[in-house]
């Protein structure tokens, strides 16, 4: 599996998004067994990056449901768990009757790092991201508060999530030029929109992790190569899925860019994993962007 550099570390170019396993368009998960097998497959398959969130639930279910599983599957691995570097996110809450809210504050972000840290069994998160704009709150004093985590030990390094080009700048304001890892948004070809983003990342060393790369659950993942006919044929000219294709080209906008594709079933994330190897054509890599509205 080729590499790619998040918060100082080298990880997989293809991360695993682990929310499937929990939460999903269409509201089918696989049994605790099965979830576990799929993360496994991803680990077996050369992803050494895990993106989970505390809020990743099946409606009216409890906290850290996601983060469960991917902390027992670590557990079970018979792999080197210390090589595999699992970020999650905080900052959403879920009401005891399923309603989800926002919370930005110092103390709610504090008391979700410290639930975290206790399921995953360390002394602290490599990655942890504020998950969505708490709107009642200034940005740039929830980017302080995250610093304060930082600073106590809970936390390694800082990423953001669902944010804006100027949300970006906040936190790199506060956090300092070279401080702020990871940029999580969507980005796929039916959501080309964070390129702006994008690009800001690469200009200012920031790792670029889009989410639902592939379209998002409840078919627009499956069906990437049908809605984007242009990486079916370049998919199929390489001999491999449209999946792959997709993965391939995210990959090949930036050396910041580490696409996790979400997956639910063993042979989904396998099948991801592989657009790590494959190698796109600069002509082909500007077929698909135009295809989709992105233009240099």
């Amino acid at each position: 599996m080729k590499q790619r550099t998040l918060a100082g570390r080298q990880v997989s170019a293809i991360g695993l998004g682990a929310m499937p396993l929990s939460m999903n368009n269409d509201k089918k998960y696989p049994s605790f067994e099965d979830a576990v097998a799929t993360v496994h497959a991803a680990l077996d398959a050369g992803v050494t990056l895990i993106d989970t969130a505390d809020i990743y639930a099946p409606d009216g279910e409890e906290m850290g449901h996601n983060e469960r599983i991917v902390a027992e599957a670590l557990r079970r691995w018979d792999g080197d768990a210390s090589s595999i570097f699992v970020a999650t996110k905080g900052g959403i809450t879920l009401g005891e009757d399923g309603s989800k809210g926002r919370d930005g504050s110092h103390a709610y972000l504090r008391s979700a790092v410290e639930r975290s840290v206790e399921i995953f069994g360390v002394d602290h998160i490599e990655l942890y991201q504020y998950h969505r704009p708490d709107r009642t709150r200034v940005y740039a004093d929830v980017m302080r508060g995250l610093k304060s985590l930082q600073d106590d030990g809970l936390v390694r390094a800082i990423g953001i999530s669902n944010a804006s080009v100027e949300e970006i700048q906040i936190a790199l304001d506060v956090l300092g030029e070279g401080n702020l890892a990871s940029v999580q948004n969507e980005f796929s070809p039916k959501h080309p929109g964070s390129i702006d983003e994008l690009r800001f990342c690469a200009d200012h060393d920031i790792a670029f992790l889009p989410w639902s790369p592939l379209g998002g659950t409840g078919g627009g993942a499956s069906s990437v190569g049908d809605r984007f006919s242009v990486f079916r044929e370049v998919g199929e000219a390489h001999g491999v899925s449209p999946q792959q294709a997709v993965l391939a080209w995210e990959l090949a906008l930036d050396p910041h860019v580490i696409p996790i594709p979400g997956a639910r079933r063993a042979a989904s994330i396998t099948d991801s994993a592989k657009a790590a190897d494959l190698a796109l054509t600069t002509d082909e890599v500007t077929r698909l962007s135009e295809s989709v509205g992105i233009f240099d």
